[in-house]
C-alpha cells in the first residue's frame, strides 16, 4: 500500500513532466516491442533441414 501511495505523490507531482514526454516513450517502445515482442522465432530454414533428416 505505501508503494501505490508513493506511485501516486510521484505522478501528482510530476504530472507535467510526464505527460510531454508520453509522445517520445511512445516512439521508444516501437523498436523495443520489434526487438523483444517477437518472442522466439527462430525457424528461418528448419523446413529444409527436416526435410533432409527424413530421406
Amino acid at each position: 500500500m505505501l508503494a501505490v501511495v508513493l506511485l501516486f505523490y510521484i505522478v501528482r507531482e510530476h504530472w507535467d513532466h510526464l505527460a510531454g514526454g508520453w509522445v517520445y516513450l511512445l516512439l521508444l517502445l516501437c523498436p523495443l516491442l520489434h526487438l523483444f515482442g517477437h518472442g522466439h522465432q527462430h525457424e528461418h530454414n528448419e523446413k529444409g533441414s527436416n526435410d533432409a533428416k527424413k530421406t
